[in-house]
């Protein structure tokens, strides 16, 4: 069974088509990058699958679990315990030191806090876990964000545009970890980028447009 499923989705705003019956099914261990041109809705479709928006119709179902079926109090429970997300703001809290940061996760979810400091040197920031965020450049703050995306072992990762921060050799060493990470947990990501690079390290490449989701 896959686990994440699309079925038929589609969203409208101000009486514009953003997404128009999209339908796909990713399955737990794979990594797929969607591309597309700007205001396609790729950040709209990560929103959707994450259940902080719903779709006008159709289904999003995760691990068998259809998404509209589930009320706040329980949507919110599934992102937290089994979904990681990766954003283009970072939405790192200031005044967290960076261990504490990436602990987010783990302390929500009642899980032993010790993992936060391996995970800050996975992503070649150990040994400042007692940073603050404003003693980082943004490709640091971008590589936290992954470091708490990753630490509590999501079966789910959404990543907007995960490598947009870093230079290149940055980015290779973080997608690869990306993968390394899904293939342990036996994980998905469904990552939007605009990246050929980035793209390139996924298992799968789409291009999201008018007539959906297309092989890329």
């Amino acid at each position: 069974m896959s686990l994440l499923e699309l079925r038929a989705v589609r969203k409208t705003y101000g009486g514009r088509t953003v997404l128009g019956g999209i339908s796909h099914a990713f399955a737990a261990g794979e990594f797929a990058a969607i591309m597309g041109e700007s205001g396609v809705g790729k950040s709209t479709l990560l929103n959707l699958i994450a259940g902080l928006d719903a779709p006008d119709s159709g289904a999003i179902l995760f691990d068998g679990q259809d998404l509209g079926t589930l009320d706040d109090r329980a949507a919110t429970l599934l992102r937290r315990r089994r979904m990681g997300f990766i954003f283009q703001a970072f939405h790192i809290l200031p005044h967290l030191t960076l261990e504490q940061n990436v602990a987010l996760p783990l302390l929500l979810n009642g899980l032993p806090l010790d993992a936060a400091a391996p995970m800050l040197e996975a992503v070649g920031l150990g040994g400042r876990g007692a940073d603050f965020p404003r003693q980082l450049s943004g490709g640091e703050m971008q590589r936290v964000a992954i470091a708490r995306a990753l630490v509590h072992r999501p079966a789910l990762v959404l990543a907007d545009e995960p490598t947009g921060n870093l230079d290149p050799e940055t980015a290779e060493h973080i997608l690869t970890l990306l993968r390394s990470e899904l293939r342990r947990n036996h994980a998905c990501a469904v990552m939007v980028t605009h990246s050929h690079a980035a793209a390139e390290k996924a298992d799968k490449t789409f291009v999201l447009g008018a007539s959906g989701l297309q092989t890329g």
